[in-house]
């Protein structure tokens, strides 16, 4: 638990009021630290190429799986949940980027999934966290 409490103090508890980008940015700090405190280890983050870019590349704790994470944050609901917006036109571009991630790493055999994890953000600090494993199957 300590390792948590750590990961948090790092970790600002209201975001930035620069607009989308610094939501987005907040939302992917608040990801990798929930993921790092359940055992993932952070492989990359912001991998970009020409075909799209996926925010987390980690190693799942249990089946030692690649996960490519598309993380979605949103300040409140009034454009609905944010898992919504992972479209099938952005699981095309984050399957195409992990297929080069895969290509530049040597790893096309490697078991993978691709999850999202949707921040809801509230300024009491408690933001509310939904891991979607396996969330889409690979879209090109």
């Amino acid at each position: 638990m300590n390792l948590f409490k750590n990961l948090l103090s790092k970790t600002p508890t209201t975001p930035p009021t620069t607009g989308n980008k610094g939501t987005g940015e907040f939302g992917e700090e608040v990801a990798a630290n929930f993921m790092i405190a359940r055992g993932y280890r952070i492989l990359e983050r912001n991998f970009r190429c020409k075909g799209g870019e996926i925010d987390i590349i980690a190693r799942d704790p249990g089946d030692k799986s690649l996960v490519f994470v598309e993380v979605k944050t949103r300040r409140g609901l009034s454009y609905g949940v944010p898992q919504l917006a992972v479209t099938p036109f952005k699981q095309r571009q984050i399957s195409k980027a992990a297929l080069t991630w895969l290509g530049k790493n040597r790893l096309h055999d490697t078991n993978a999934r691709f999850d999202v994890i949707a921040i809801l953000l509230h300024t009491d600090g408690r933001h509310a966290i939904d891991h979607i494993k396996n969330a889409f199957d690979l879209a090109y």
